[in-house]
């Protein structure tokens, strides 16, 4: 697709503002759901400040040039976990937390010193288009069951049927927008298209309560009645998070080795997992952009701004971040690389950290919705990847294997458990394809 903003490109401020928004929606589902995955007190609008930081820190390092915002990472929620589990108080699990982004974090930060020593070539050679191509197809494929899983998600008591329709009119409208709206619509077709599954949603729930009718509610609005129990005040309205070294704090008398050690042993071999998704991102964003990030700005500016992001960003949220594919697929289907616009995006994640009601807005847009959002979104990541393998020729067996070994693991979902890690299935088929293409590597001719 062509862009319609390049990754050096400004859009005027009134657009940039809608245009960031449409980043933040993209990403902020999943954002807020890790820590509440996680539990223990955790304060989903901590992670989207810590997302925002992060990703500012982020785009320093890369000097500007990579379009990707960073988002609260599903990998390290095993290694969260066991902080906790580690742990004699929750403070201490809080510093935990803290401690093992770092470690992670260290880990990113002595790749990217190999990389800037020996350079990429390497890297190239041993994740060539037959392999990172269907590894970056497997990103996409292995969430098609989150998508429509959330499709058909209604609150207690909706009918499935009302959640899907209101899920497939915002796909709809996403699709529509994209591919016959004018230059405005086309830039924005999330935001148009949640604004229609939600106007929808709350129809349906307004007849829903007036009727008595539960199986027409979709909309669940705690968030917004939780804002006003106690009265209508400024703290409605704005609030401080709940910053992850606030908790921290003070807990350092309670370390000791073998707790270091436990955090330890739950981070690092999952940075090493992620460091592999890290590669699949920034080599699917290359392709959209047309510009090798791993060369310019260098996959060592990459790793330093994933890592230092990741580590700066859990000292507020408690979650270590990592590239987001979902910012990756709005960026692929509206055409918009605007580095400034991912700037904008993440200094609105911080600002919005301390605005309630929007981030009740947020918890309230049904699953259904953001069911439809990410259709499109995780099969724009899928699509991404098998381009990269257009001009590969799978009529040679060594190539048709690879390919084939790729995606079977990854969509059979082959896992590996050692302990408290695990290897996702992501990186099991990348570390498959890799090893199936170095056995395969002297037959380039077999047919």
């Amino acid at each position: 697709m062509k862009l319609i903003y390049g990754v050096k490109d400004r859009p005027k401020f009134p657009q940039l503002i809608v245009f960031a928004i449409q980043q933040l929606l993209a990403i902020m589902a999943a954002t807020l759901v890790v820590p509440v995955i996680v539990g223990h007190g955790m304060a989903p609008a901590a992670a989207l400040f810590g997302a925002g930081v992060g990703t500012i820190v982020y785009l320093l390092f890369t000097k500007f040039r990579s379009p990707v915002f960073l988002g609260s990472s599903f990998a390290f929620l095993g290694s969260m976990a066991a902080a906790f589990a580690g742990a004699s108080t929750v403070a201490l699990g809080y510093l935990g937390l803290i401690i093992g982004a770092i470690l992670a974090g260290l880990v990113y930060v002595i790749i990217a010193l190999i990389v800037k020593l020996v350079g990429v070539a390497w890297i190239n050679k041993l994740m060539p288009a037959v392999v990172i191509g269907p590894t970056v197809a497997i990103i996409g494929l292995s969430l098609a069951g989150n998508a429509v899983g959330d499709l058909g998600k209604a609150p207690a008591g909706g009918h499935k049927l009302i959640a899907i329709v209101c899920g497939l009119v915002t796909l709809a409208v996403v699709v529509i927008c994209s591919t016959y709206g004018k230059k405005m619509a086309r830039l924005i077709p999330f935001i148009l298209g949640i604004l229609a599954g939600y106007a929808v949603a709350l129809v349906f729930t307004v007849i829903g309560n007036a009727a008595g009718i539960d199986a027409l509610k979709v909309i669940d609005f705690s968030a917004f009645k939780a804002l006003v129990a106690d009265g209508v005040g400024l703290s409605t309205f704005v609030s401080i998070p709940d910053f992850t070294f606030v908790t921290a704090f003070g807990a350092f008398g309670e370390l000791s080795g073998s707790y270091i050690a436990t955090v330890a042993v739950a981070y690092i071999p999952v940075a090493f997992v992620v460091f592999a998704e890290h590669i699949a991102d920034h080599k699917n964003i290359s392709t959209i952009i047309e510009k090798d990030l791993l060369e310019d700005p260098g996959l060592h500016r990459t790793l330093l701004g994933d890592g230092v992001g990741s580590m700066v960003g859990a000292l507020f949220g408690g979650c270590p971040n990592t590239t987001y594919g979902e910012s990756v697929g709005c960026v692929a289907i509206t055409g918009n690389a605007s580095v400034v616009t991912i700037l904008a995006a993440a200094i609105g994640a911080i600002i919005i950290s301390f605005v309630s009601p929007f981030v009740a807005f947020v918890n309230s847009i049904p699953s259904c919705v953001m069911g439809g959002v990410c259709m499109a979104l995780y099969g724009f990541i899928a699509v991404s990847g098998l381009k990269m393998i257009q001009k590969v020729d799978l009529e040679q067996n060594r190539n048709l294997f690879v390919v084939s070994v790729i995606l079977i693991a990854g969509i059979g979902g082959l896992t590996l458990n050692f302990g408290k890690v695990t290897i996702t299935s992501i990186a099991c088929a990348l570390i498959l394809g890799i090893l199936t293409n170095l056995l395969l590597s002297k037959k380039s001719e077999d047919k």
